[in-house]
């Protein structure tokens, strides 16, 4: 695990220094609300004490943490972006797209997550059955133990529960073994298009960014389409530095931000205390020379 990067202590007078490219902000966390295990007021005070300095709580496909979270980061005194994680079908595999600095109240965003979120129950309660078939009974309401709404039930809900009864000593076995594509519990989505996804962030006020796009397992081909068709659409970020990402892949995806003139972000996409690889605000700061996505939001800024 990185260290921190060092509190800046700038002045306020320039807005483009208040919010300088070192900040140590954590753009990407998941509380109960989605997949993760602490509540929004518990996430902003674990950041805010883990040198945090601009934070934003990004839950899957759901905004309802936002009013909590943003009332818990003004009690302590740390600046907050609203902030969402939308799920979305690209090339025929899930893309995750971070909005950031948007209105948690537009009519057209929320419908848009609304029905997004839709599909979650059916899939969940396939995902069952082929875990039944495999020898695992019940794993739809263990899992519905862990989300609470059958409408934001996820593939971590379930990992959550087999590790509780035992079939796998840790979250990433689960995955291996049952959760991904080919595995008895994997079970295909259409999420939101990436050109909705993009048109609800920026109709909101918001910035998108596409989230750790190392994990897609994108060819070349595959993944300059997906930046192309993002921008195309309006997209303006790309997550640089990021916990879903390993050290070594950092410098290729500053690149990338270069070569599509995308603003950076960087985001730890903390979960749990016991489950993640990064904590909050515990990652390296973005490179020196690429405009980070703040710059963007500079009056969406709650302090």
């Amino acid at each position: 695990m990185h260290a921190p990067c060092a509190a800046s202590t700038v002045p306020a007078s320039d807005p483009q220094e208040t919010w300088p490219v070192g900040l140590n902000a954590d753009l990407h966390c998941h509380s109960v609300v989605s997949d993760g295990t602490l509540t929004p007021d518990e996430l902003a005070r674990r950041a805010l004490g883990n040198g945090v300095q601009l934070w934003s709580l990004t839950d899957h496909d759901e905004v309802g943490g936002q009013a909590q979270a943003a009332q818990a980061a003004r009690s302590i005194g740390l600046p907050f972006l609203t902030g969402v994680e939308v799920s979305v079908t690209f090339a025929d595999a899930t893309v995750h797209i971070v909005g950031l600095g948007f209105d948690d109240t537009d009519a057209q965003l929320l419908q848009g997550l609304y029905a997004t979120r839709g599909g979650r129950d059916g899939r969940a309660r396939e995902m069952a059955q082929g875990l039944a078939q495999a020898g695992i009974p019940g794993t739809f309401e263990g899992a519905l133990k862990y989300a609470g709404n059958p409408e934001l039930i996820s593939r971590s809900h379930f990992a959550r529960y087999l590790v509780e009864i035992g079939i796998c000593s840790d979250i990433p076995e689960v995955f291996r073994r049952y959760l991904t594509e080919g595995k008895p519990g994997y079970v295909p989505h259409r999420w939101a298009t990436l050109r909705n996804c993009v048109r609800w962030i920026r109709d909101a006020g918001g910035v998108a960014v596409i989230a750790h796009p190392g994990r897609y397992g994108f060819n070349p081909t595959l993944e300059y389409a997906l930046f192309s068709e993002f921008i195309a659409h309006g997209g303006q970020g790309v997550e640089v530095v990021t916990g879903s990402h390993f050290a070594h892949e950092y410098p290729k995806y500053a690149d990338m931000a270069r070569e599509f003139g995308l603003a950076a972000s960087r985001g730890s996409d903390f979960h749990s205390p016991h489950e993640s690889r990064v904590d909050l605000g515990a990652l390296p700061p973005l490179p020196s020379d690429l405009e980070p996505v703040w710059h963007l939001l500079q009056a969406h800024i709650r302090q």
